[in-house]
């Protein structure tokens, strides 16, 4: 900004290594806004709207990604996908990593 001015932004990345179990990631509200993966043969990414990673189950599940070694870049328009709750993955396949871009805080 000119005149020197300041801006904050509350836009940060969380990085998800895989581990094949429940993870929470984030916890408290936040906004995806954009997803990259690593290629990894036969992954697949969940992602559930809750607080803690003892409660993901079916009922919270709100994304599901399978891709392969070609990797995954999702950019999603708007505002995000909202989790009131809190960001709880599940990344499986044999190594790799995601990074996910989200708002809010």
């Amino acid at each position: 900004m000119s005149g020197g001015g300041s801006f904050s932004s509350d836009q940060t990345t969380l990085l998800l290594d895989t581990v094949g179990a429940n993870t929470l990631s984030r916890a408290g509200r936040a906004r995806i806004t954009s997803i990259q993966a690593k290629g990894i043969a036969s992954s697949k990414l969940e992602l559930h709207n809750v607080a803690t990673a003892g409660a993901a189950g079916a009922g919270n599940l709100v994304a599901t990604y399978n891709f392969g070694e070609e990797g995954l870049e999702v950019y999603v328009p708007g505002s995000g996908i909202l989790f009131k709750e809190g960001i709880v993955y599940k990344l499986t396949g044999a190594g790799g990593s995601v990074t996910l871009t989200i708002t809010g805080g």
